[in-house]
């Protein structure tokens, strides 16, 4: 028995330690593919209306990643994006420029890190400039993301996003307390007043306004002020105001660092003083140099620039960089004083540059240079001809290990572009994912190295595709009854019509007839009825003719009558015999 659990208590340790081992290695497995996107700093606290840069960073210790993509939500009621900039950044290749959207409170960007791809734990992606717009807490996020292993097929490596929490605080005005007050020197007098500046609001900071303004509350009691500008900053006030002001422009004042003194006073004398210390700065920087680095290859896409720039005032702050028509972005010098721009595609560029002070006034400079491009890729073989139940397939040459970007459009539609690497040897065998419709293609090819530089679009071949010979039967044949079928309708038509149109003349021409019959039975009635009227009138007449006799007028007029009555009923007669002959 004893045995028997000795056996037992000795499986469950190995059993146990086996245990553990198969959970090492599987956090162990699941590690080495984890990776994240993490903005910095994590947490900060700034001032209403000031900025602050947020860096946005990949990790991926273990494992070379080659695409990185991301979209970041920030509240748009406490934030605004002012630039995004590149400086630094891991990424070589840019599909699409990074971008935001203050509208929807969004920043967008997508990279690619060409071959051997990205290893480590703090690879920079972008930099995001943002500026507080409302008090209070701002949460910046990541709302999606995908981090792609440079394994051959785009495995998402992707294991976390991270977050950012910042807060906004009103600014405080006026000197910090340490050199803005003395006490009180008598008992009962003001103690140092609250100096306000609408010009001038943070004494540590620089302005271009050389008339500072001023303003302080005045308690109960006040009787006098005193004041005084100067260099020094703890000195007595000299200049009396009586009665005392709230409020005070200067005159105009040179550049420097400078004190302003305030002293209030009452029925127990004069009380604490306020030293207020502002810098004026009103100068543009004095000189600034921008000096391009030597390069010998003038197909490397990433140049470098030496900044010399100098001001004798507050100092150069920053600097303002815009590269073409691309958008303008904020760059800080790390001590080098080198910018390095990101890749760029080749052609001339002007690189636009303005040194900034401390105080905003800022000095131009700008330097034209050229990337030439890489040789063209070469594309030995393709179909100039093929159906389209047959499979595309494209090969040529171009740097080695180099990724192309093979663009295929048909017709007036938009290139649909593929992405592909060069073997060791700069071969490369493009075949299509899918069959191609029949229809006229366009192709052409670009290289890309591995520092981004890019060659000149090859010259664009054209390939036609046309349907299967079972297709283009099918094709003539609805080509034929597209055409026949409405002749044949028209013609149709034309004949029922045609019919329709003689059945509906000759129903209207029966009709007719007997109609006409009609009127001329009635017509011969009434002739006969007038015939015998006129019988009747002129026996009438031939009797009084007896009794007195007429005159030659009139019985001329009665002949003339009976003739013209006559003459009408065989015109009648005549019509109507010609209308029904007609309508035979």
């Amino acid at each position: 028995m004893e045995k028997i659990k000795k056996k037992i208590k000795k499986f469950q340790s190995s059993f146990g330690f086996l245990l553990i081992v198969l959970t090492a290695v599987f956090l162990l497995a699941f590690s080495a593919q984890a990776a994240s996107i993490y903005t910095y700093p994590t947490t900060g606290t700034y001032q209403l209306g000031g900025t602050f840069s947020l860096s946005v960073h990949v990790s991926s210790p273990n494992e070379a990643i080659n695409a990185i993509s991301g979209t970041i939500s920030f509240p748009n009621d406490k934030l605004e994006v002012t630039s995004l900039s590149k400086n630094g950044s891991i990424i070589s290749l840019w599909p699409q420029e990074p971008g935001f959207s203050n509208t929807n409170g969004i920043v967008n960007f997508e990279g690619i890190v060409l071959n051997p791809g990205y290893t480590g734990s703090a690879g920079k992606i972008l930099t995001i400039n943002f500026k507080t717009k409302a008090v209070g807490i701002a949460n910046i996020k990541f709302s999606s993301g995908s981090v792609l292993a440079n394994d051959g097929q785009g495995t998402n490596v992707l294991d976390s996003l991270g977050s950012t929490s910042m807060s906004i605080e009103v600014p405080i005005t006026g000197p910090a307390a340490s050199e803005a007050t003395n006490s009180p020197i008598t008992v009962g007098t003001l103690p140092a007043p609250q100096i306000k500046s609408s010009t001038h609001q943070n004494p540590d900071a620089w302005y271009n306004i050389n008339q500072p303004s001023f303003s302080w509350e005045l308690p109960s009691g006040v009787s006098g002020v005193r004041l005084l500008v100067g260099e020094k900053p703890q000195v007595t006030p000299t200049v009396n105001y009586i009665p005392a002001i709230s409020e005070k422009t200067l005159d105009v004042l040179e550049d420097g660092l400078w004190y302003f003194h305030v002293q209030l006073r009452n029925s127990a004398g004069w009380g604490g003083i306020t030293h207020f210390r502002f810098q004026i700065d009103t100068k543009n920087p004095d000189k600034f140099i921008i000096e391009p680095q030597v390069e010998d290859d003038l197909t490397n896409p990433i140049r470098r620039f030496l900044l010399q720039a100098e001001d004798s005032g507050s100092g150069i702050a920053y600097f303002e960089i815009q590269i073409d028509d691309s958008e303008l972005m904020k760059w800080e010098d790390d001590g080098s004083h080198v910018y390095q721009t990101p890749a760029l595609k080749p052609g001339r560029h002007t690189l636009i540059i303005k040194a900034v002070d401390q105080a905003g006034n800022h000095i131009s400079n700008f330097s034209d240079f050229v990337i030439k491009p890489l040789d063209k890729v070469v594309i030995s073989s393709y179909p100039h001809q093929l159906s389209s139940n047959e499979i595309f397939i494209v090969k040529g040459s171009s740097y080695p290990d180099s990724q192309l970007m093979i663009s295929l459009q048909r017709e007036a539609a938009t290139p649909k572009i593929y992405n592909l690497k060069t073997d060791s040897q700069g071969y490369f065998t493009f075949v299509a994912d899918e069959k191609l419709r029949e229809g006229v293609y366009k192709l052409w090819a670009e290289a890309v190295d591995s520092r981004g530089a890019r060659s000149d679009s090859s010259q664009a071949l054209t390939i036609l595709v046309e349907p299967t010979k079972f297709l283009k039967f099918g094709t003539i044949t609805i080509d034929i009854l597209s055409v026949l079928i409405p002749l044949i309708t028209l013609i149709f038509s034309f004949i029922v019509l045609s019919w329709y149109s003689w059945y509906k003349l000759k129903s209207i021409k029966v009709k007719m007839r007997k109609d006409v019959a009609g009127v001329h039975d009635v017509l011969q009635k009434e002739i006969r009825f007038l015939k015998i009227q006129l019988n009747k009138y002129s026996n009438i007449i031939k009797k009084s003719k007896n009794k007195s006799k007429l005159t030659k007028a009139e019985e001329e007029a009665i002949q003339a009558f009976e003739e013209d009555i006559l003459d009408s009923i065989s015109r009648a007669d005549k019509h109507i015999a010609d209308i029904q002959k007609d309508l035979r």
